[in-house]
């Protein structure tokens, strides 16, 4: 079994933009704990009022990564420099691969913002190695009945898989590393035993109810983080419980970020600053 490293919880909220209520539960930095992975934002549950103006962030490039962001409620749109756009609805999924830089922006959608409601989401974000990092940019908008749902042991409820294996299911989401992407619902009163990748970063937050993981305490905003070494984590849910579970093998290379750009030198920063100011990753008219 894999050992809990460590419990997040008390997590503050701010905002990014004006139309995302934000907790960082972790973000690229120190010893690169999270490898392979950079940063997960939870926004919401927030409940907008009708609005004729146009809410959420403007413009801004990223570079050397990609961005997960997995829509529980509410509807977005993005548009970006390389002349793709598209919305997203609940129980759907972008993933955007920034690669060599790209430049965009997402709001909430024009009827969402017109008629209000209430915006659930997480954002993700996934390293790419060294190697990887000058790919073009690419998204892949994944539709809610594109994901397998996968019962969990004895009834204790289901896995939607967004990416990586879950048993003998494959997710559709397409990755440059091995990683496990996992939207769990779980039954109030059930326990499940769930087996994970020994060697890779496992992460576990718990989105809504009570549970107990590995029987330590968990509830809503919290995330666990567990040792590398064990293959499996045990869940016991006091309550109906959605929970998303993360696992990703280690890249091992050097993290150095500013902002909107991760790559592996700071010299590597400076010329993607540069690119970016002189309009080598495109421009949003």
């Amino acid at each position: 079994m894999k050992k809990i490293k460590r419990i997040v919880r008390d997590i503050p909220q701010h905002w990014v933009g004006d139309g995302f209520p934000v907790r960082s539960l972790f973000s690229y930095g120190g010893d690169n704990e999270y490898d392979p992975f950079l940063l997960l934002d939870y926004a919401g549950p927030h409940e907008f009022s009708p609005s004729d103006r146009k809410r959420g962030v403007d413009v801004h490039p990223h570079k050397g990564f990609e961005t997960v962001t997995i829509l529980y409620r509410g509807e977005l749109a993005h548009r970006d420099s390389s002349g793709g756009s598209g919305h997203l609805g609940p129980g759907d999924v972008q993933w955007m691969t920034a690669g060599n830089g790209i430049v965009h922006e997402e709001y909430h959608s024009e009827a969402f913002t017109r008629n209000g409601g209430t915006l659930e989401m997480v954002q993700l974000w996934v390293n790419l190695r060294s190697t990887d990092k000058s790919t073009p940019p690419k998204y892949q908008d994944l539709r809610d009945d594109q994901f397998p749902r996968v019962e969990i042991g004895d009834g204790a409820g289901t896995a939607r898989v967004i990416a990586g294996r879950f048993g003998e299911t494959d997710g559709p989401a397409s990755t440059f590393s091995p990683i496990n992407v996992w939207d769990l619902q779980l039954k109030a009163g059930k326990h499940a035993t769930l087996n994970v990748p020994a060697g890779h970063t496992t992460i576990l937050t718990a989105q809504s109810g009570s549970l107990s993981v590995n029987e330590t305490p968990m509830k809503a905003v919290e995330l666990a983080l567990f040792e590398r070494e064990g293959d499996s984590i045990t869940i016991e849910s006091e309550t109906d419980s959605r929970v998303l579970v993360l696992t990703g093998q280690p890249l091992g290379e050097p993290v150095v970020g500013q902002g909107p750009f991760v790559m592996n030198s700071r010299e590597e920063i400076h010329d993607a600053i540069r690119d970016y100011q002189a309009g080598k990753m495109g421009q949003l008219g």
